[in-house]
């Protein structure tokens, strides 16, 4: 899928901050002798879909932890309120048609996802479309109400209407037979539609939710979403990466 002479040119950023609530200092804990966000990168490069990859960070340690073992890393002087408007910042000056946005704390980033992402771009001839973000079905019912879990509806053609954190759409007539989905933060961009989201001011609905792709749908921008059923496995607690590192056993064996 990497771009060729005719082609986008696709790259892949991979935002960083130190800082985290739940877990502290997350991306530089080892997960099988080597800091989650080291992984998170070396994954991403060995997809062998990008052009480039680069780490986004305003961390010192951790720009060093990737530059060190002969990884590309970008220091952003500015602190950003969300991943989107920090590799934004990064990619301004760059001559990239493609940029997707992989999270940082996720080492197990399904190759298949981000194809399937990077194909719509290849299918949208009319460039009608500004960015692609995966989705994935809920049935629990405690998943389906957990606030973390950002839920999306999307139109007939599976272009987003709205997210939210709460039960959407919800059920008023009980009998009604409704399908949710929750969405998965891995995002693909258009280079534009990422530079305008960084220009553009936050609004009200953004605000409450706390859901940055809810400003790409109040200023018009067309969101495709990609049904998937591979769950991407976020480390955010101390628990989480003991269940990373049982993980990696069972791939390695």
């Amino acid at each position: 899928m990497k771009s060729d002479n005719t082609t986008n040119r696709i790259i892949a950023m991979i935002p960083a901050r130190l800082d985290s609530q739940r877990f502290p200092k997350k991306l530089l804990k080892s997960l099988g002798g080597k800091s989650i966000i080291r992984r998170t990168y070396e994954s991403t490069v060995h997809t062998k879909l990008f052009d480039a990859v680069y780490v986004v960070t305003d961390n010192r340690k951790i720009y060093d932890e990737i530059t060190s073992h002969g990884g590309a890393a970008i220091f952003s002087d500015t602190r950003h309120s969300c991943g989107s408007d920090r590799i934004a910042e990064a990619v301004q000056e760059m001559d990239v048609d493609i940029v997707v946005n992989v999270q940082g704390d996720e080492p197990f980033t399904a190759k298949e996802v981000l194809e399937r992402l990077l194909l719509v771009f290849q299918n949208d001839t009319e460039k009608d479309i500004d960015l692609a973000t995966p989705m994935i079905r809920l049935t629990d019912s405690q998943d389906i109400d957990n606030p973390n879990n950002v839920k999306v509806i999307t139109d007939l053609q599976d272009f987003a209407l709205y997210f939210s954190r709460s039960r959407i759409p919800f059920p008023r007539d009980d009998k009604q037979d409704v399908t949710y989905f929750k969405h998965i933060g891995i995002y693909a961009f258009r280079k534009q539609a990422l530079i305008d989201f960084y220009h553009l001011k936050m609004q009200p609905l953004e605000t409450a939710e706390k859901i940055e792709c809810i400003r790409f749908l109040e200023y018009g921008k067309r969101i495709k979403m990609v049904e998937t059923d591979e769950l991407n496995m976020g480390i955010d607690t101390p628990e989480d990466l003991v269940k990373a590192e049982q993980l990696l056993r069972n791939k390695n064996k």
